[in-house]
């Protein structure tokens, strides 16, 4: 793409995606950037920071804020993830508000409803995701009528993350909607969330997939070293995945350490498949009590300011 980022007409800001978990804020992430930011899974609170992901448009550049799931919670990490979602209510040119075709209007989407009734000058667009798994249209309408009959949105946007179906078309109209201002990432740039964290993240991913409903809330990773291989293009991460009990490790390594060989395989998978070359991932688990339940242990694994 050309270098437009002198011309008077070079759109550019931050658009944040808001909404309640399993929406798909992370899948139109992913999708409008072209590549892996964000991790995927089904779980719901799969989300646990701000992430950014860039896009290149013609004559603009499109910040995208992936945030967590806005829930109703009684947790410290709940808590900690909700919070760092509503801040971006505030720091972005515009709001996408993510919901989904089939659900209805759920608690939590009231819920973030009546916190953008107190919004002035920030922008926000009505996105309605997984428009594929619908099959009567007329449902599909009932939907966005019954959302703009709780806030005059700015416009409106049925839309598959999945197939990428008006996709284009959000893009578009959210580049028509920015400020003129500056290219903030040089071209190309996907990201600026840096290697360790994307590393860290692709390990929990997989943790989330291998293990049942408990562990994915009461884990986190850290990525203790990367070094350059021997051999051109060949990197050794060492990293340590934590959770709260021994039980919970004792899960986490498996029979024989099956289940860890499990989870670094497919992180290793996702890896060269984002950072390419290869790389040998050494999984190491280990207790950290309560963490989820503190401050401190909030602030040690970056889910706390």
């Amino acid at each position: 793409m050309e270098d437009n980022s002198n011309s008077s007409e070079f759109r550019s800001g931050f658009v944040s995606i808001i909404g309640r978990p399993n929406v798909g804020k992370s899948s139109l992430s992913n999708r409008v950037v072209g590549t892996k930011t964000s991790i995927v899974t089904r779980k719901p609170q799969t989300t646990r920071n701000r992430i950014t992901a860039i896009r290149d448009v013609k004559d603009g550049q499109i910040i995208f804020i992936d945030t967590p799931g806005i829930h109703r919670t009684n947790t410290a990490l709940g808590k900690a993830m909700v919070q760092s979602a509503l801040k971006t209510y505030h720091d972005a040119d515009i709001l996408l508000f993510l919901t989904d075709s089939h659900s209805g209007i759920e608690e939590e989407d009231r819920d973030i409803i009546d916190k953008l009734k107190g919004l002035k000058h920030t922008k926000v667009f009505l996105v309605i995701n997984k428009i594929d798994d619908v099959k009567d249209r007329d449902i599909l309408l009932k939907v966005i009528s019954a959302y703009n009959e709780l806030y005059p949105f700015e416009d409106t946007f049925p839309i598959s993350a999945m197939t990428g179906e008006n996709v284009d078309n959000l893009l578009e109209k959210i580049r028509a909607a920015l400020p003129e201002g500056p290219q903030y990432f040089p071209e190309g740039t996907k990201t600026d969330q840096p290697e360790k964290f994307i590393m860290a993240e692709f390990i929990r991913e997989q943790v989330i997939l291998f293990t049942g409903e408990e562990l994915p809330y009461v884990t986190a990773v850290g990525i203790d070293d990367i070094q350059a291989g021997k051999t051109e293009g060949v990197k050794i991460v060492q990293a340590t995945i934590y959770v709260e009990k021994d039980s919970q490790k004792g899960i986490i390594i498996g029979k024989n350490g099956s289940m860890l060989k499990q989870i670094g395989k497919g992180a290793r998978m996702e890896m060269e498949k984002r950072f390419g070359g290869q790389i040998y991932l050494r999984l190491f688990v280990k207790v950290k009590k309560n963490w989820t339940k503190s401050y401190k242990g909030l602030y040690d694994f970056g889910y706390s300011d």
